[in-house]
């Protein structure tokens, strides 16, 4: 198929043969030919969002409730550098999302011209690739290189800058275009000498767990993993990233490890004699201080980026390969082990595991101001509302709490910020993924201080009917911050309380104003109704203040920089563990 095109109809032409049904976007000066064709568009549609960061997290939203690329879109100069952020973020939880942006007119490249940003060289450490194009005839390809490139091997974010007078020369458009991709060949297949070897020291090992993380789920491979996890008897634990991939409800889970992580699944991977990392990269908020973490623990590390393997943590058995491969090859040498008469014996770990579970496991204190604890809120919601919802948060207390008080029994389940930490992703990430998953409950379980950076985007979602709702976990502050200072600066409260005593603003009255219903809930004994409230209001957004009380705090927590065994239960209250001379 061969045609006569401006740059701008090729454009959209080829993101309609690639599949895009959805754009989040706003117009401006260098990219609004673009936006001609896509007026005529009867495939794709357009979402005018309020802010280019909320273009980029709804993309986000998009791609994690699908499986699919999310698409943004932005004038040059600041529409572009606005998605940078949201561009950081797919980087680090490596979402696929392709990002669009119009530059100035290629003779006013480098002239310091009117909105010119050298968005391609901003962008460059936080793509995965980007694309600046100068020649018409290119988009087509280009425009399938970006998605295929987004989409595949380690997913992330790809960016596709292009300049006025490309958009709007003539050219011709053929498709399929021929890709040009001579040095991107991921490694989807595993070598099987490395999933022999693995196979060997899990049947050997004594007390091994299995290190879940986000690269599982991305690798649609949640049903392997609890093959793999049912057929030897090894304990699982899942990363912030991963929760839902393995069930919170399973026998063998353990939660969440690090930080703010459960105590069995810190004391777990601290006192294992083999760690078997699939799909994680031994994040400094799971290691804690690295050259501390899990001492006696031989490594086998598998991940489809090689950059991943032994970057942090020496890998004694490295594996590349995609998590799904990986596990189905896996489970054959395990099985291959059994039938010699190889297989683990784990009774007494789990004897160890089983008393870690049972003596510390995850509890909050109410307040005998009567007023609402947090993580009471969120725990009744994720039992209210069920395990069948998209629950998406920001970054903070919140974030912790929803990933630790909600049951997520389903891959995907849990939508966050957890490599960048960015404040703000929740509401415009849950617009995206309730457009995406236009059948699905979506709740936004945001902070205070997060809600403030993008709530415009409620706007969008009352005009675009996307019924989104939105939990507004208020305690007044900054939360984690204020945490921080009561622990580690001697309750100095820096800049961290946000006057919300005054009401300022008053967000059952903003969300009207945005077009939405907003509810508020103050006391323990109505937060079952104003859910089941919010819940029964589908044809709007719903914002739920829920005012909580400023001094709750995260725990378990394992402090910045220290070791995993210092991981306190409370304010100066730590686990008792068993001697090493015990293991």
């Amino acid at each position: 198929m061969t045609e006569e095109l401006t740059g701008a109809q090729a454009l959209v032409r080829a993101l309609e043969h690639v599949g895009v049904d959805t754009v989040f976007g706003i117009p401006g000066g260098t990219i609004l030919p673009a936006y001609d064709p896509l007026y005529d568009s009867t495939k794709v549609r357009h979402v005018l969002v309020r802010h280019e960061q909320g273009a980029g997290h709804a993309a986000e939203g998009y791609a994690q409730a699908t499986g699919r690329v999310g698409v943004c879109m932005a004038t040059s100069g600041p529409g572009a550098t606005n998605l940078v952020t949201a561009i950081a973020d797919a980087y680090m939880d490596s979402v696929p999302i392709v990002a669009i942006t119009g530059q100035v007119a290629t003779p006013l490249i480098g002239t310091d011209a009117f909105q010119e940003a050298d968005i391609c060289g901003i962008t460059m450490p936080i793509t995965k690739h980007n694309f600046l194009v100068t020649d018409v005839a290119d988009i087509p390809r280009i425009v399938a290189e970006a998605f295929h490139i987004a989409a595949t091997g380690r997913p992330g974010p790809v960016l596709v800058d292009i300049p006025k007078d490309v958009l709007q020369t003539k050219g011709t458009f053929s498709w399929p275009p021929t890709m040009r991709l001579p040095g991107y060949r991921p490694v989807t297949r595993p070598h099987s000498k490395q999933i022999r070897e693995a196979a060997r020291l899990m049947a050997e090992a004594r007390r091994p767990v299995l290190y879940v993380g986000g690269g599982v789920h991305k690798a649609g491979a949640a049903a392997e993993l609890a093959q793999l996890a049912e057929l030897t008897g090894i304990p699982v634990v899942t990363t912030l990233m991963a929760r839902g991939t393995f069930p919170d409800s399973h026998p063998l889970h353990l939660g969440m490890p690090g930080m703010h992580g459960t105590v069995a699944a810190v004391g777990a991977l601290q006192r294992s004699d083999l760690i078997v990392a699939l799909g994680t990269r031994f994040d400094d908020r799971v290691t804690g201080r690295l050259d501390s973490f899990a001492p006696h623990a031989k490594v086998i590390h598998a991940d489809i980026d090689p950059a991943e393997i032994s970057k942090n943590r020496h890998a004694d058995v490295p594996i590349v390969g995609d998590c799904r491969e990986v596990l189905t090859d896996l489970i054959g040498a395990v099985k291959n082990e059994q039938a010699e008469g190889h297989a683990g014996d784990y009774a007494a770990w789990w004897s160890i595991l089983n008393g870690y579970k049972e003596t510390y496991s995850l509890g909050y204190d109410d307040f005998a101001d009567g007023s609402l604890a947090p993580q009471y809120v969120i725990k009744r919601l994720g039992e209210i509302v069920g395990p069948d919802a998209l629950y998406l948060a920001g970054v903070g207390q919140h974030q912790m709490w929803a990933s630790q008080f909600i049951s997520y029994e389903r891959p995907g389940a849990f939508i966050n910020s957890g490599g960048a930490g960015t404040m703000g992703f929740a509401v415009p990430a849950a617009m995206g993924a309730k457009m995406g998953r236009p059948d699905a409950v979506v709740w936004a379980i945001d902070g205070d201080g997060c809600f403030q950076m993008t709530n415009q985007e409620l706007a969008t979602c009352a005009l675009e009917g996307v019924p989104i709702k939105v939990a507004v976990i208020n305690n007044g502050n900054l939360g984690m911050v204020r945490q921080w200072q009561t622990l580690f600066y001697n309750e100095r409260y820096s800049n961290t309380d946000l006057q919300a005593v005054r009401r300022i603003p008053d967000f059952v009255k903003l969300a009207e104003a945005y077009g939405c219903v907003g509810l508020r809930c103050e006391r323990p004994e109505d937060v079952d109704a104003t859910i089941r409230k919010a819940m029964e209001i589908n044809d709007v957004p719903v914002v739920v203040d829920f005012v909580v009380h400023k001094d709750a705090m995260v725990w378990p927590m394992v402090a910045a920089g220290t070791s995993n065994d210092e991981i306190k239960i409370a304010r100066d209250m730590a686990p008792v563990w068993d001697n090493e001379e015990d293991l």
